[in-house]
């Protein structure tokens, strides 16, 4: 597409509307570079992927891309082996986070057979490094500060520089707080030059010894570091430069690991931005009631209640526009502030935004067809630098793009031949367009020549149009009125503004009787074309509204089928237990009999007891019932026998069957382990699902979910434990919470120094299988708690 086209149709406000819903730096370079393309292949490609995100956003919500910063030029530092810090990676662990969540989020929609066409295609290219990603979340917070986790010696630093630090308060508390602190100017703290020291009167500073570090402006008050805490900062310097250089080890350490890895970070990247371009897209079009526009290769337009994208929709005036199939060219006359240049605006901006792959402001149904340039000249082309006038530079638009059409171009031309002699103009213009449809492309114009209303009519593969005005107040309605040209309504319009009659007259008696007879015929036109309209926007309304009611009468009698089944369910289920009681108490005659039979010897034949049972056993079957295809497989699927491969569904899991241990209890191996599992935990597995299970372990292994034999509580305290065994303990809960299926867990960490507390909340964050975290309510703990909440 030339450059001049996107400038004159405000592409890049366009493209404005779609940035608010970025969150990555490689989605906002895509944005950026992002034009029109004219290869067919290319825009349905385009158009599907933002169909793709289009059915994320509409079944699950949003993609979920998380904000990202530009890593590539930390990537080209990692590339001369320069050490990153911590910010930077940071950055790049957020990255590779981001590509193992976008992985878990795309295979939770296979799972639930979300089809889709090119996006699983883009997911499967992101490359997952689960080794690096953890060891980078384990060392580096997202404001770029390395952990204690990071290594054992940094954390035992860290603890040293902890007890260092409190052993020095504690000694200078002895000053803030004894019978030296009228000596002070102030009772506390402070640090100057990286060491802690204590701010004392000057005319006392020989009651302190040490070192003075600072003074106050007005030097009334030193910053003095007592002699005996001197020592105690000293070592705690030691420490700190001890625990600086770890941090660099640790950075250069990481940098190294995560170089070689380079090119899959930069690919990882990318495609996460692709995300969420297609994503933002997706949201644009949700934001502007946007559809899907249906591609032909035919050059034919057909847009359905078309809409400016960048005109407030509760303003805006929705149009038919058709070009491409019964005619090639429109000529759109009438008065100026009708709307004729945002209409040939709003066909510009909408072709190119399809062959940009969004979604357009039209109804659904709408086609759109690939054009291998858009071609314009709109707006008041005059150049002082160049010494043009207005005519001038419209005509030096025109003679360079009939340089550059082909038979697969848009043009669109506001006021074709204004700005000379209206003679010439209309003769000039009709010249134009004569060449435009011998190359074979489409056009749109605008013109007020009268003449071009014949040239309209008279043309092969041309149709005239207006914009519609209301004949009883004259102002414009803003409509497009295909087949109809304009009216010319200057002298009606003066008339309503107060001109004198007399000026009226005369100039009425200057239009020769054709122009004025044309003017009524095009006026009786319009006025049929706008109850043509009016009827069938009735007509609509009234299919929308039987429509409407349509539904509703069909989800009235669903209800009701679905509250007859129940009533049939519940009168069955009565009828069975009836029956049952029945039958025990048939059992307890039949019983009786026998009993009698061996008192008195009386022959009762065995035959009529078993066929009397029988019929008394058969009144609780429902003969409809017996025949269900769904209800006999789901029988055999419980018809359990030893030696049957078995589903165990609460651990998603195909074992055998070894021994029954009870009632309802089976003996299941399961791998390794054999577990005594309840018969309603367990589902036959078909032959058929056998083989295709062991294919998927073949393709793809499964996750093994280990059983947990002991009862596992809801709640983990952690209050009083040092911060290594609380953390395994923390990991082996959590461990034993997933295995038994709890739905959530209290951690009590309590509140403290906050380690713990900190400590588990970075566990929570890097264990994937958490979906979130919060504190405690106020009554059960405030923050001194963490309720964990699983996937």
């Amino acid at each position: 597409m030339n450059n001049k086209i996107l400038e004159i149709l405000e592409y890049d406000k366009l493209k404005h509307l779609a940035d608010k819903y970025l969150s990555t730096s490689a989605g906002m370079k895509e944005l950026k570079q992002l034009a029109p393309v004219s290869k067919i292949d290319t825009v349905q490609w385009m158009i599907d992927e933002t169909t793709d995100a289009a059915d994320i956003n509409r079944l699950v919500g949003p993609i979920p891309v998380p904000s990202l910063d530009d890593i590539n030029p930390q990537l080209k530092r990692l590339k001369v082996h320069a050490s990153l810090n911590g910010t930077e990676l940071s950055q790049i662990a957020k990255v590779l986070k981001a590509t193992m969540a976008m992985t878990n989020f795309f295979e939770r929609l296979g799972d639930d057979q979300v089809n889709l066409r090119h996006l699983y295609d883009v997911q499967s290219q992101l490359v997952t490094i689960p080794d690096v990603t953890n060891r980078l979340l384990k060392s580096v917070d997202d404001d770029g500060r390395i952990k204690d986790e990071a290594s054992s010696k940094l954390h035992g630093l860290r603890q040293l520089i902890a007890s260092t630090e409190t052993e020095i308060r504690q000694s200078l508390e002895k000053y803030t707080r004894g019978r030296e602190s009228k000596y002070l100017s102030d009772n506390i703290i402070t640090m100057r030059n990286d060491r802690y020291v204590i701010p004392v009167e000057a005319h006392y500073r020989s009651r302190f010894g040490g070192v003075v570090h600072d003074q106050s402006a007005s030097g009334q008050t030193l910053y003095i570091e007592p002699q005996n805490v001197v020592e105690i900062n000293n070592r705690l310097r030691q420490v700190q430069i001890e625990e600086r250089q770890e941090v660099r080890r640790v950075l250069a350490e990481l940098s190294e690991m995560i170089s070689p890895y380079r090119e899959e970070i930069a690919n990882n990247e990318r495609l996460l931005g692709h995300l969420d371009f297609v994503n933002a897209k997706a949201r644009l079009a949700k934001k502007m009631a946007a559809t899907l526009p249906v591609i032909n290769d035919e050059g034919y337009i057909n847009l359905r209640k078309a809409r400016h994208p960048l005109i407030d929709a509760k303003r805006v005036v929705a149009n038919d526009i058709k070009i491409g199939k019964d005619y090639r060219s429109i000529v759109i006359t009438g008065p100026n502030t009708g709307g004729k240049t945002i209409t040939l605006k709003t066909l510009g901006i909408i072709q190119l935004m399809g062959q940009s792959g969004f979604f357009i402001p039209a109804n659904d149904g709408s086609q759109i067809t690939i054009f291998d340039n858009v071609f314009a000249d709109i707006g008041d082309e005059q150049s002082l630098e160049q010494n043009l006038s207005t005519f001038s530079g419209h005509m030096e638009n025109v003679k360079s793009i009939l340089d550059n059409i082909t038979d697969r171009s848009l043009i669109l031309l506001d006021e074709l031949g204004a700005g000379t002699d209206p003679k010439e103009g209309a003769a000039l213009a009709m010249a134009i367009l004569d060449q435009i449809q011998k190359v074979g492309s489409e056009v749109v114009i605008t013109t007020h020549y009268p003449e071009l209303k014949v040239y309209g009519f008279e043309r092969q593969d041309t149709i005239n149009a207006s914009m519609e005005f209301d004949q009883e107040t004259l102002k414009p309605t803003y409509r497009l009125m295909l087949g109809i040209p304009g009216q010319s309504n200057g002298i009606a319009i003066a008339k309503r503004l107060g001109l004198a009659d007399s000026v009226i007259d005369d100039a009425q008696s200057l239009v020769e009787d054709d122009s004025q007879e044309l003017n009524q015929m095009i006026g009786d036109l319009v006025e049929q074309r706008r109850q043509a309209r009016e009827k069938q926007e009735r007509l609509e309304k009234l299919v929308n509204d039987n429509e409407q009611k349509q539904a509703e009468l069909n989800e009235k009698l669903q209800r009701f089928n679905e509250n007859r089944d129940d009533m049939y369910e519940k009168a069955r289920v009565k009828a069975n237990h009836e029956v049952a009681n029945a039958k025990r108490k048939a059992d307890k005659i039949i019983h009786h009999l026998r009993q009698l039979e061996g008192q008195k010897g009386t022959p009762i034949k065995e035959n009529e007891l078993i066929d009397a049972q029988g019929q008394l056993n058969a009144l609780h079957r429902d003969p409809r019932l017996s025949k269900n295809k769904v209800l006999q497989k789901a029988k055999q699927k419980h018809n359990l026998q030893v030696g049957d491969a078995v589903k165990v569904k609460s651990y998603g899991q195909i074992g055998t069957i070894l021994s029954k241990r009870g009632k309802h209890k089976w003996e299941v191996q399961l791998g390794i382990l054999k577990m005594e599992i309840d018969d309603r935990d367990l589902e036959k597995v078909s032959k058929k699902e056998l083989t295709k299970a062991d294919h998927q372990k073949e393709v793809r292994p499964k996750r093994v979910r280990t059983v947990q034999t002991r009862r596992t509580s809801a709640r983990l305290d952690l209050r009083g434990q040092r911060y290594e065994p609380a953390m395994a303990n923390l990991s082996d809960f959590i461990d034993h919470a997933l295995l038994n299926n709890l739905p959530s867990v209290t951690i009590i960490h309590g509140k403290g120094t906050g380690a713990i507390r900190k400590g588990t909340q970075e566990y929570l964050r890097s264990n994937s299988r958490v979906k979130s975290f919060e504190y405690a309510s106020p009554s059960n703990g405030g923050d001194g708690a963490t309720i964990v909440y699983f996937e």
